[in-house]
């Protein structure tokens, strides 16, 4: 994302060379969840001149083209600076030490979930019970018996843990880096979960709330 904000710093007090193509500014507008509409009203010109320049029929003056710029670099960094609190669910399903394998099937099937926190005594994160993982001890190695087993025997390391303060784009690159889940803390309580699904949710229902556009 950081990527467009540096696109924008080029472009102020550089050469034309350096300038997006009509592609790229849309991709821009897109990112940052605005409409051609919204940018229009924010950069102070038309709609239809904002659909040509991302089409290519019409070259804009640098003086235009630098406030749409500067209206996407704005939205940009608040998409950067966005809280993770807006995509998390809550409360968190979590699993007791001493909670068998069974129990944690029982919940992951009539929640629909893939993985569960699990936690000590003290409410301390000390794990994670993964489905996949659980599906390959029943099949293909200890068989139903690991069903009576304590999910301690069973877990893997703890999901990461940001702080509720921290940006939604930080727990989105931890998802991409591969880890199912993330945790969000605030203080020492777990108030919240992000996974994939609930970025995409995020994301689809902004745009459903939009207006649709032919150029979108």
């Amino acid at each position: 994302m950081k990527i467009y904000l540096v696109m924008y710093t080029l472009i102020i007090g550089s050469n034309m060379s350096s300038l997006p193509t009509p592609e790229e500014l849309r991709r821009m507008r897109i990112r940052a969840g605005l409409t051609q509409k919204e940018v229009a009203e924010r950069a102070k010109v038309s709609q239809s001149l904002i659909a040509r320049i991302e089409s290519g029929s019409v070259d804009p003056r640098l003086s235009t083209l630098r406030k749409v710029m500067k209206v996407l670099e704005e939205a940009l960094r608040g998409r950067e600076e966005e809280s993770v609190r807006v995509a998390m669910n809550t409360p968190v399903i979590m699993l007791s030490e001493e909670d068998d394998v069974r129990t944690a099937a029982k919940i992951m099937w009539e929640k629909g979930i893939s993985q569960i926190p699990v936690v000590d005594s003290n409410g301390r994160v000390v794990g994670t019970v993964h489905e996949n993982s659980l599906m390959k001890l029943l099949v293909f190695e200890r068989g139903p018996r690991i069903l009576g087993l304590k999910v301690s025997e069973v877990m893997e390391d703890p999901l990461p843990i940001l702080d509720e303060s921290a940006s939604l784009t930080k727990a989105m690159r931890l998802l991409l880096e591969g880890f199912p889940a993330v945790l969000v803390k605030k203080g020492s309580k777990i108030v919240g979960i992000v996974t994939k699904s609930d970025i995409i949710a995020l994301h689809i229902l902004r745009r459903a709330s939009k207006p649709s556009e032919v150029s979108s």
